[in-house]
């Protein structure tokens, strides 16, 4: 099947007239699309400039009746507020998942972890895999700020075999897809509780969890810094902390008790922090007590190893 894409750029006021049209002639809904700009460091993304409206309608023996109905409704909405003409472009059916899954390859970390999309068999059965949905939370191994946690992690778990540390049981502040708190357990930890504010982000991370076998050992709860150290979870505090969030929430964590968290001369893995946003980062480690002991980067991405003094 192939279909029709109808598609008007306009401003906020009008997308949502405009989008109403569309729905009424569209089977399968309507999308808008619009720029995104970044406020400061902790910003998301803002929504800004005019907005892009599509919607596909199908090509059949039908198709030129419902393009003048659709038109003709647009005329009238035309007859309140100018409306833009609108453009058309052919776009041939296909198997869009597996399209998209095209785009994922497994991705090689550090001496012995292996990113691997969840749908393909591991093309390196010597490395440790961990099976990723690029379609869930924030943390697919894709991102320069997971890799780097994920390097200091296999070095932190090869140093404590070496030295003979404990490193059985891991913090993950901020679990996102669950990606970290999988490899801790995949690496050696016996159990992790990972903790999110955002509640589909727990549910992602289990759903990873149980695709790479997880159980028990990983536990999941909604929350942060102040919710661990209320006692809210079974594990207070760990010789390992593991956070890929951003810098500025990183410092007001530590201003929050996140140092807490480690045990005396543990350690915490810190990412998701730009190479100039970094000194900020250990200074605010360091007025809690902690030291750096390793920096990484990947482009202007930087991740820490920070340790607790005894």
């Amino acid at each position: 099947m192939n279909w029709l894409e109808v598609s008007l750029t306009v401003n906020g006021e009008l997308a949502e007239s405009v989008a109403d049209v569309f729905a009424r002639f569209a089977p399968n809904g309507v999308m808008t699309e619009q720029g995104v700009k970044f406020l400061d460091d902790e910003d998301e993304g803002t929504a800004t400039g005019p907005i892009t409206v599509r919607a596909y309608l199908e090509v059949n023996e039908q198709l030129e009746e419902t393009r003048q109905k659709l038109e003709e409704c647009l005329f009238y909405l035309g007859m309140i507020t100018p409306v833009p003409t609108p453009a058309y472009k052919q776009i041939a059916d296909q198997n869009w998942m597996e399209a998209w899954k095209q785009h994922y390859k497994p991705i090689l970390i550090g001496q012995r972890l292996l990113i691997l999309p969840a749908w393909l068999e591991s093309p390196e059965p010597e490395r440790i895999p961990i099976k990723i949905d690029p379609g869930m939370a924030f943390g697919t191994g894709t991102h320069p700020t997971t890799q780097l946690c994920l390097e200091l992690m296999e070095v932190y778990f090869d140093q404590s075999q070496i030295i003979n540390r404990k490193a059985e049981i891991v913090i993950d502040v901020g679990c996102g897809s669950g990606i970290l708190s999988i490899a801790a357990l995949k690496l050696g930890a016996t159990k992790v509780l990972g903790v999110d504010i955002d509640i589909e982000s727990v549910k992602n991370s289990r759903e990873n969890a149980d695709t790479n076998g997880v159980g028990a050992e990983l536990m999941l709860g909604q929350g942060s810094v102040t919710e661990v150290l209320n006692g809210s979870f079974q594990i207070k505090s760990a010789p390992l902390v593991v956070a890929n969030i951003l810098a500025p929430i990183i410092i007001r964590l530590f201003d929050a008790g996140l140092a807490d968290l480690v045990d005396p001369t543990g350690e915490i893995i810190l990412s998701g922090i730009l190479a100039h946003q970094a000194e900020h980062v250990i200074e605010a480690g360091q007025a809690k007590g902690m030291k750096k002991i390793d920096q990484r980067q990947i482009g202007d991405w930087v991740a820490l190893a920070l340790q607790k003094a005894e």
